[in-house]
């Protein structure tokens, strides 16, 4: 296994039981106002975009405590899922550096929506990192081979 390898396929309860986890740390960071929080959010996307679950501390919650007693398993394409770490790791690192820059609010905004994206995957399993992975592919800027169940339709398992 590579140092960087992302699982794939993925649990996609186990994904929707980590966003909840950032819920829940994003929530609790904002209610605080810790600029700790705002950076282990950020700190765990990357470890979770660059390394899969093997690293981070929430997806190892999720993965090998929480999600193996729901019993539940439901398949779905790694790739998408892996850009849609990346760009919580973007929008987390962005608060972070607007919080360090003294644009505090922006910082807050910016954790605001990193709150609402994770709680559409949590609650009711809509990644918008797959949605934007899928049309981005379908544009052609993701070539087509790098996830061929994101691209085709007629591949996802209902």
């Amino acid at each position: 296994m590579s140092l960087f390898a992302f699982p794939n396929p993925v649990n996609e309860y186990a994904a929707r039981v980590t966003a909840g986890l950032v819920v829940l740390a994003a929530i609790g960071t904002a209610l605080s106002g810790s600029v700790w929080g705002l950076a282990a959010i950020a700190a765990g996307f990357w470890l979770r975009l660059l390394f899969g679950p093997r690293i981070s501390p929430l997806a190892l919650l999720s993965v090998k405590v929480i999600t193996p007693r729901l019993g539940k398993v439901k398949l779905v394409a790694g790739p998408a899922k892996r850009f849609a770490q990346g760009m919580g790791a973007v929008v987390s690192t962005a608060a972070l550096i607007l919080f360090i820059a003294g644009a505090v609010p922006a910082s807050w905004a910016v954790l605001g929506v990193l709150i609402v994206a994770a709680s559409l995957e949590a609650f009711l399993a809509f990644c918008l990192g797959c949605v934007i992975f899928g049309w981005l592919q379908r544009r052609g800027l993701i070539p087509e081979d790098v996830c061929e169940a994101c691209n085709n339709i007629s591949l996802r398992r209902l």
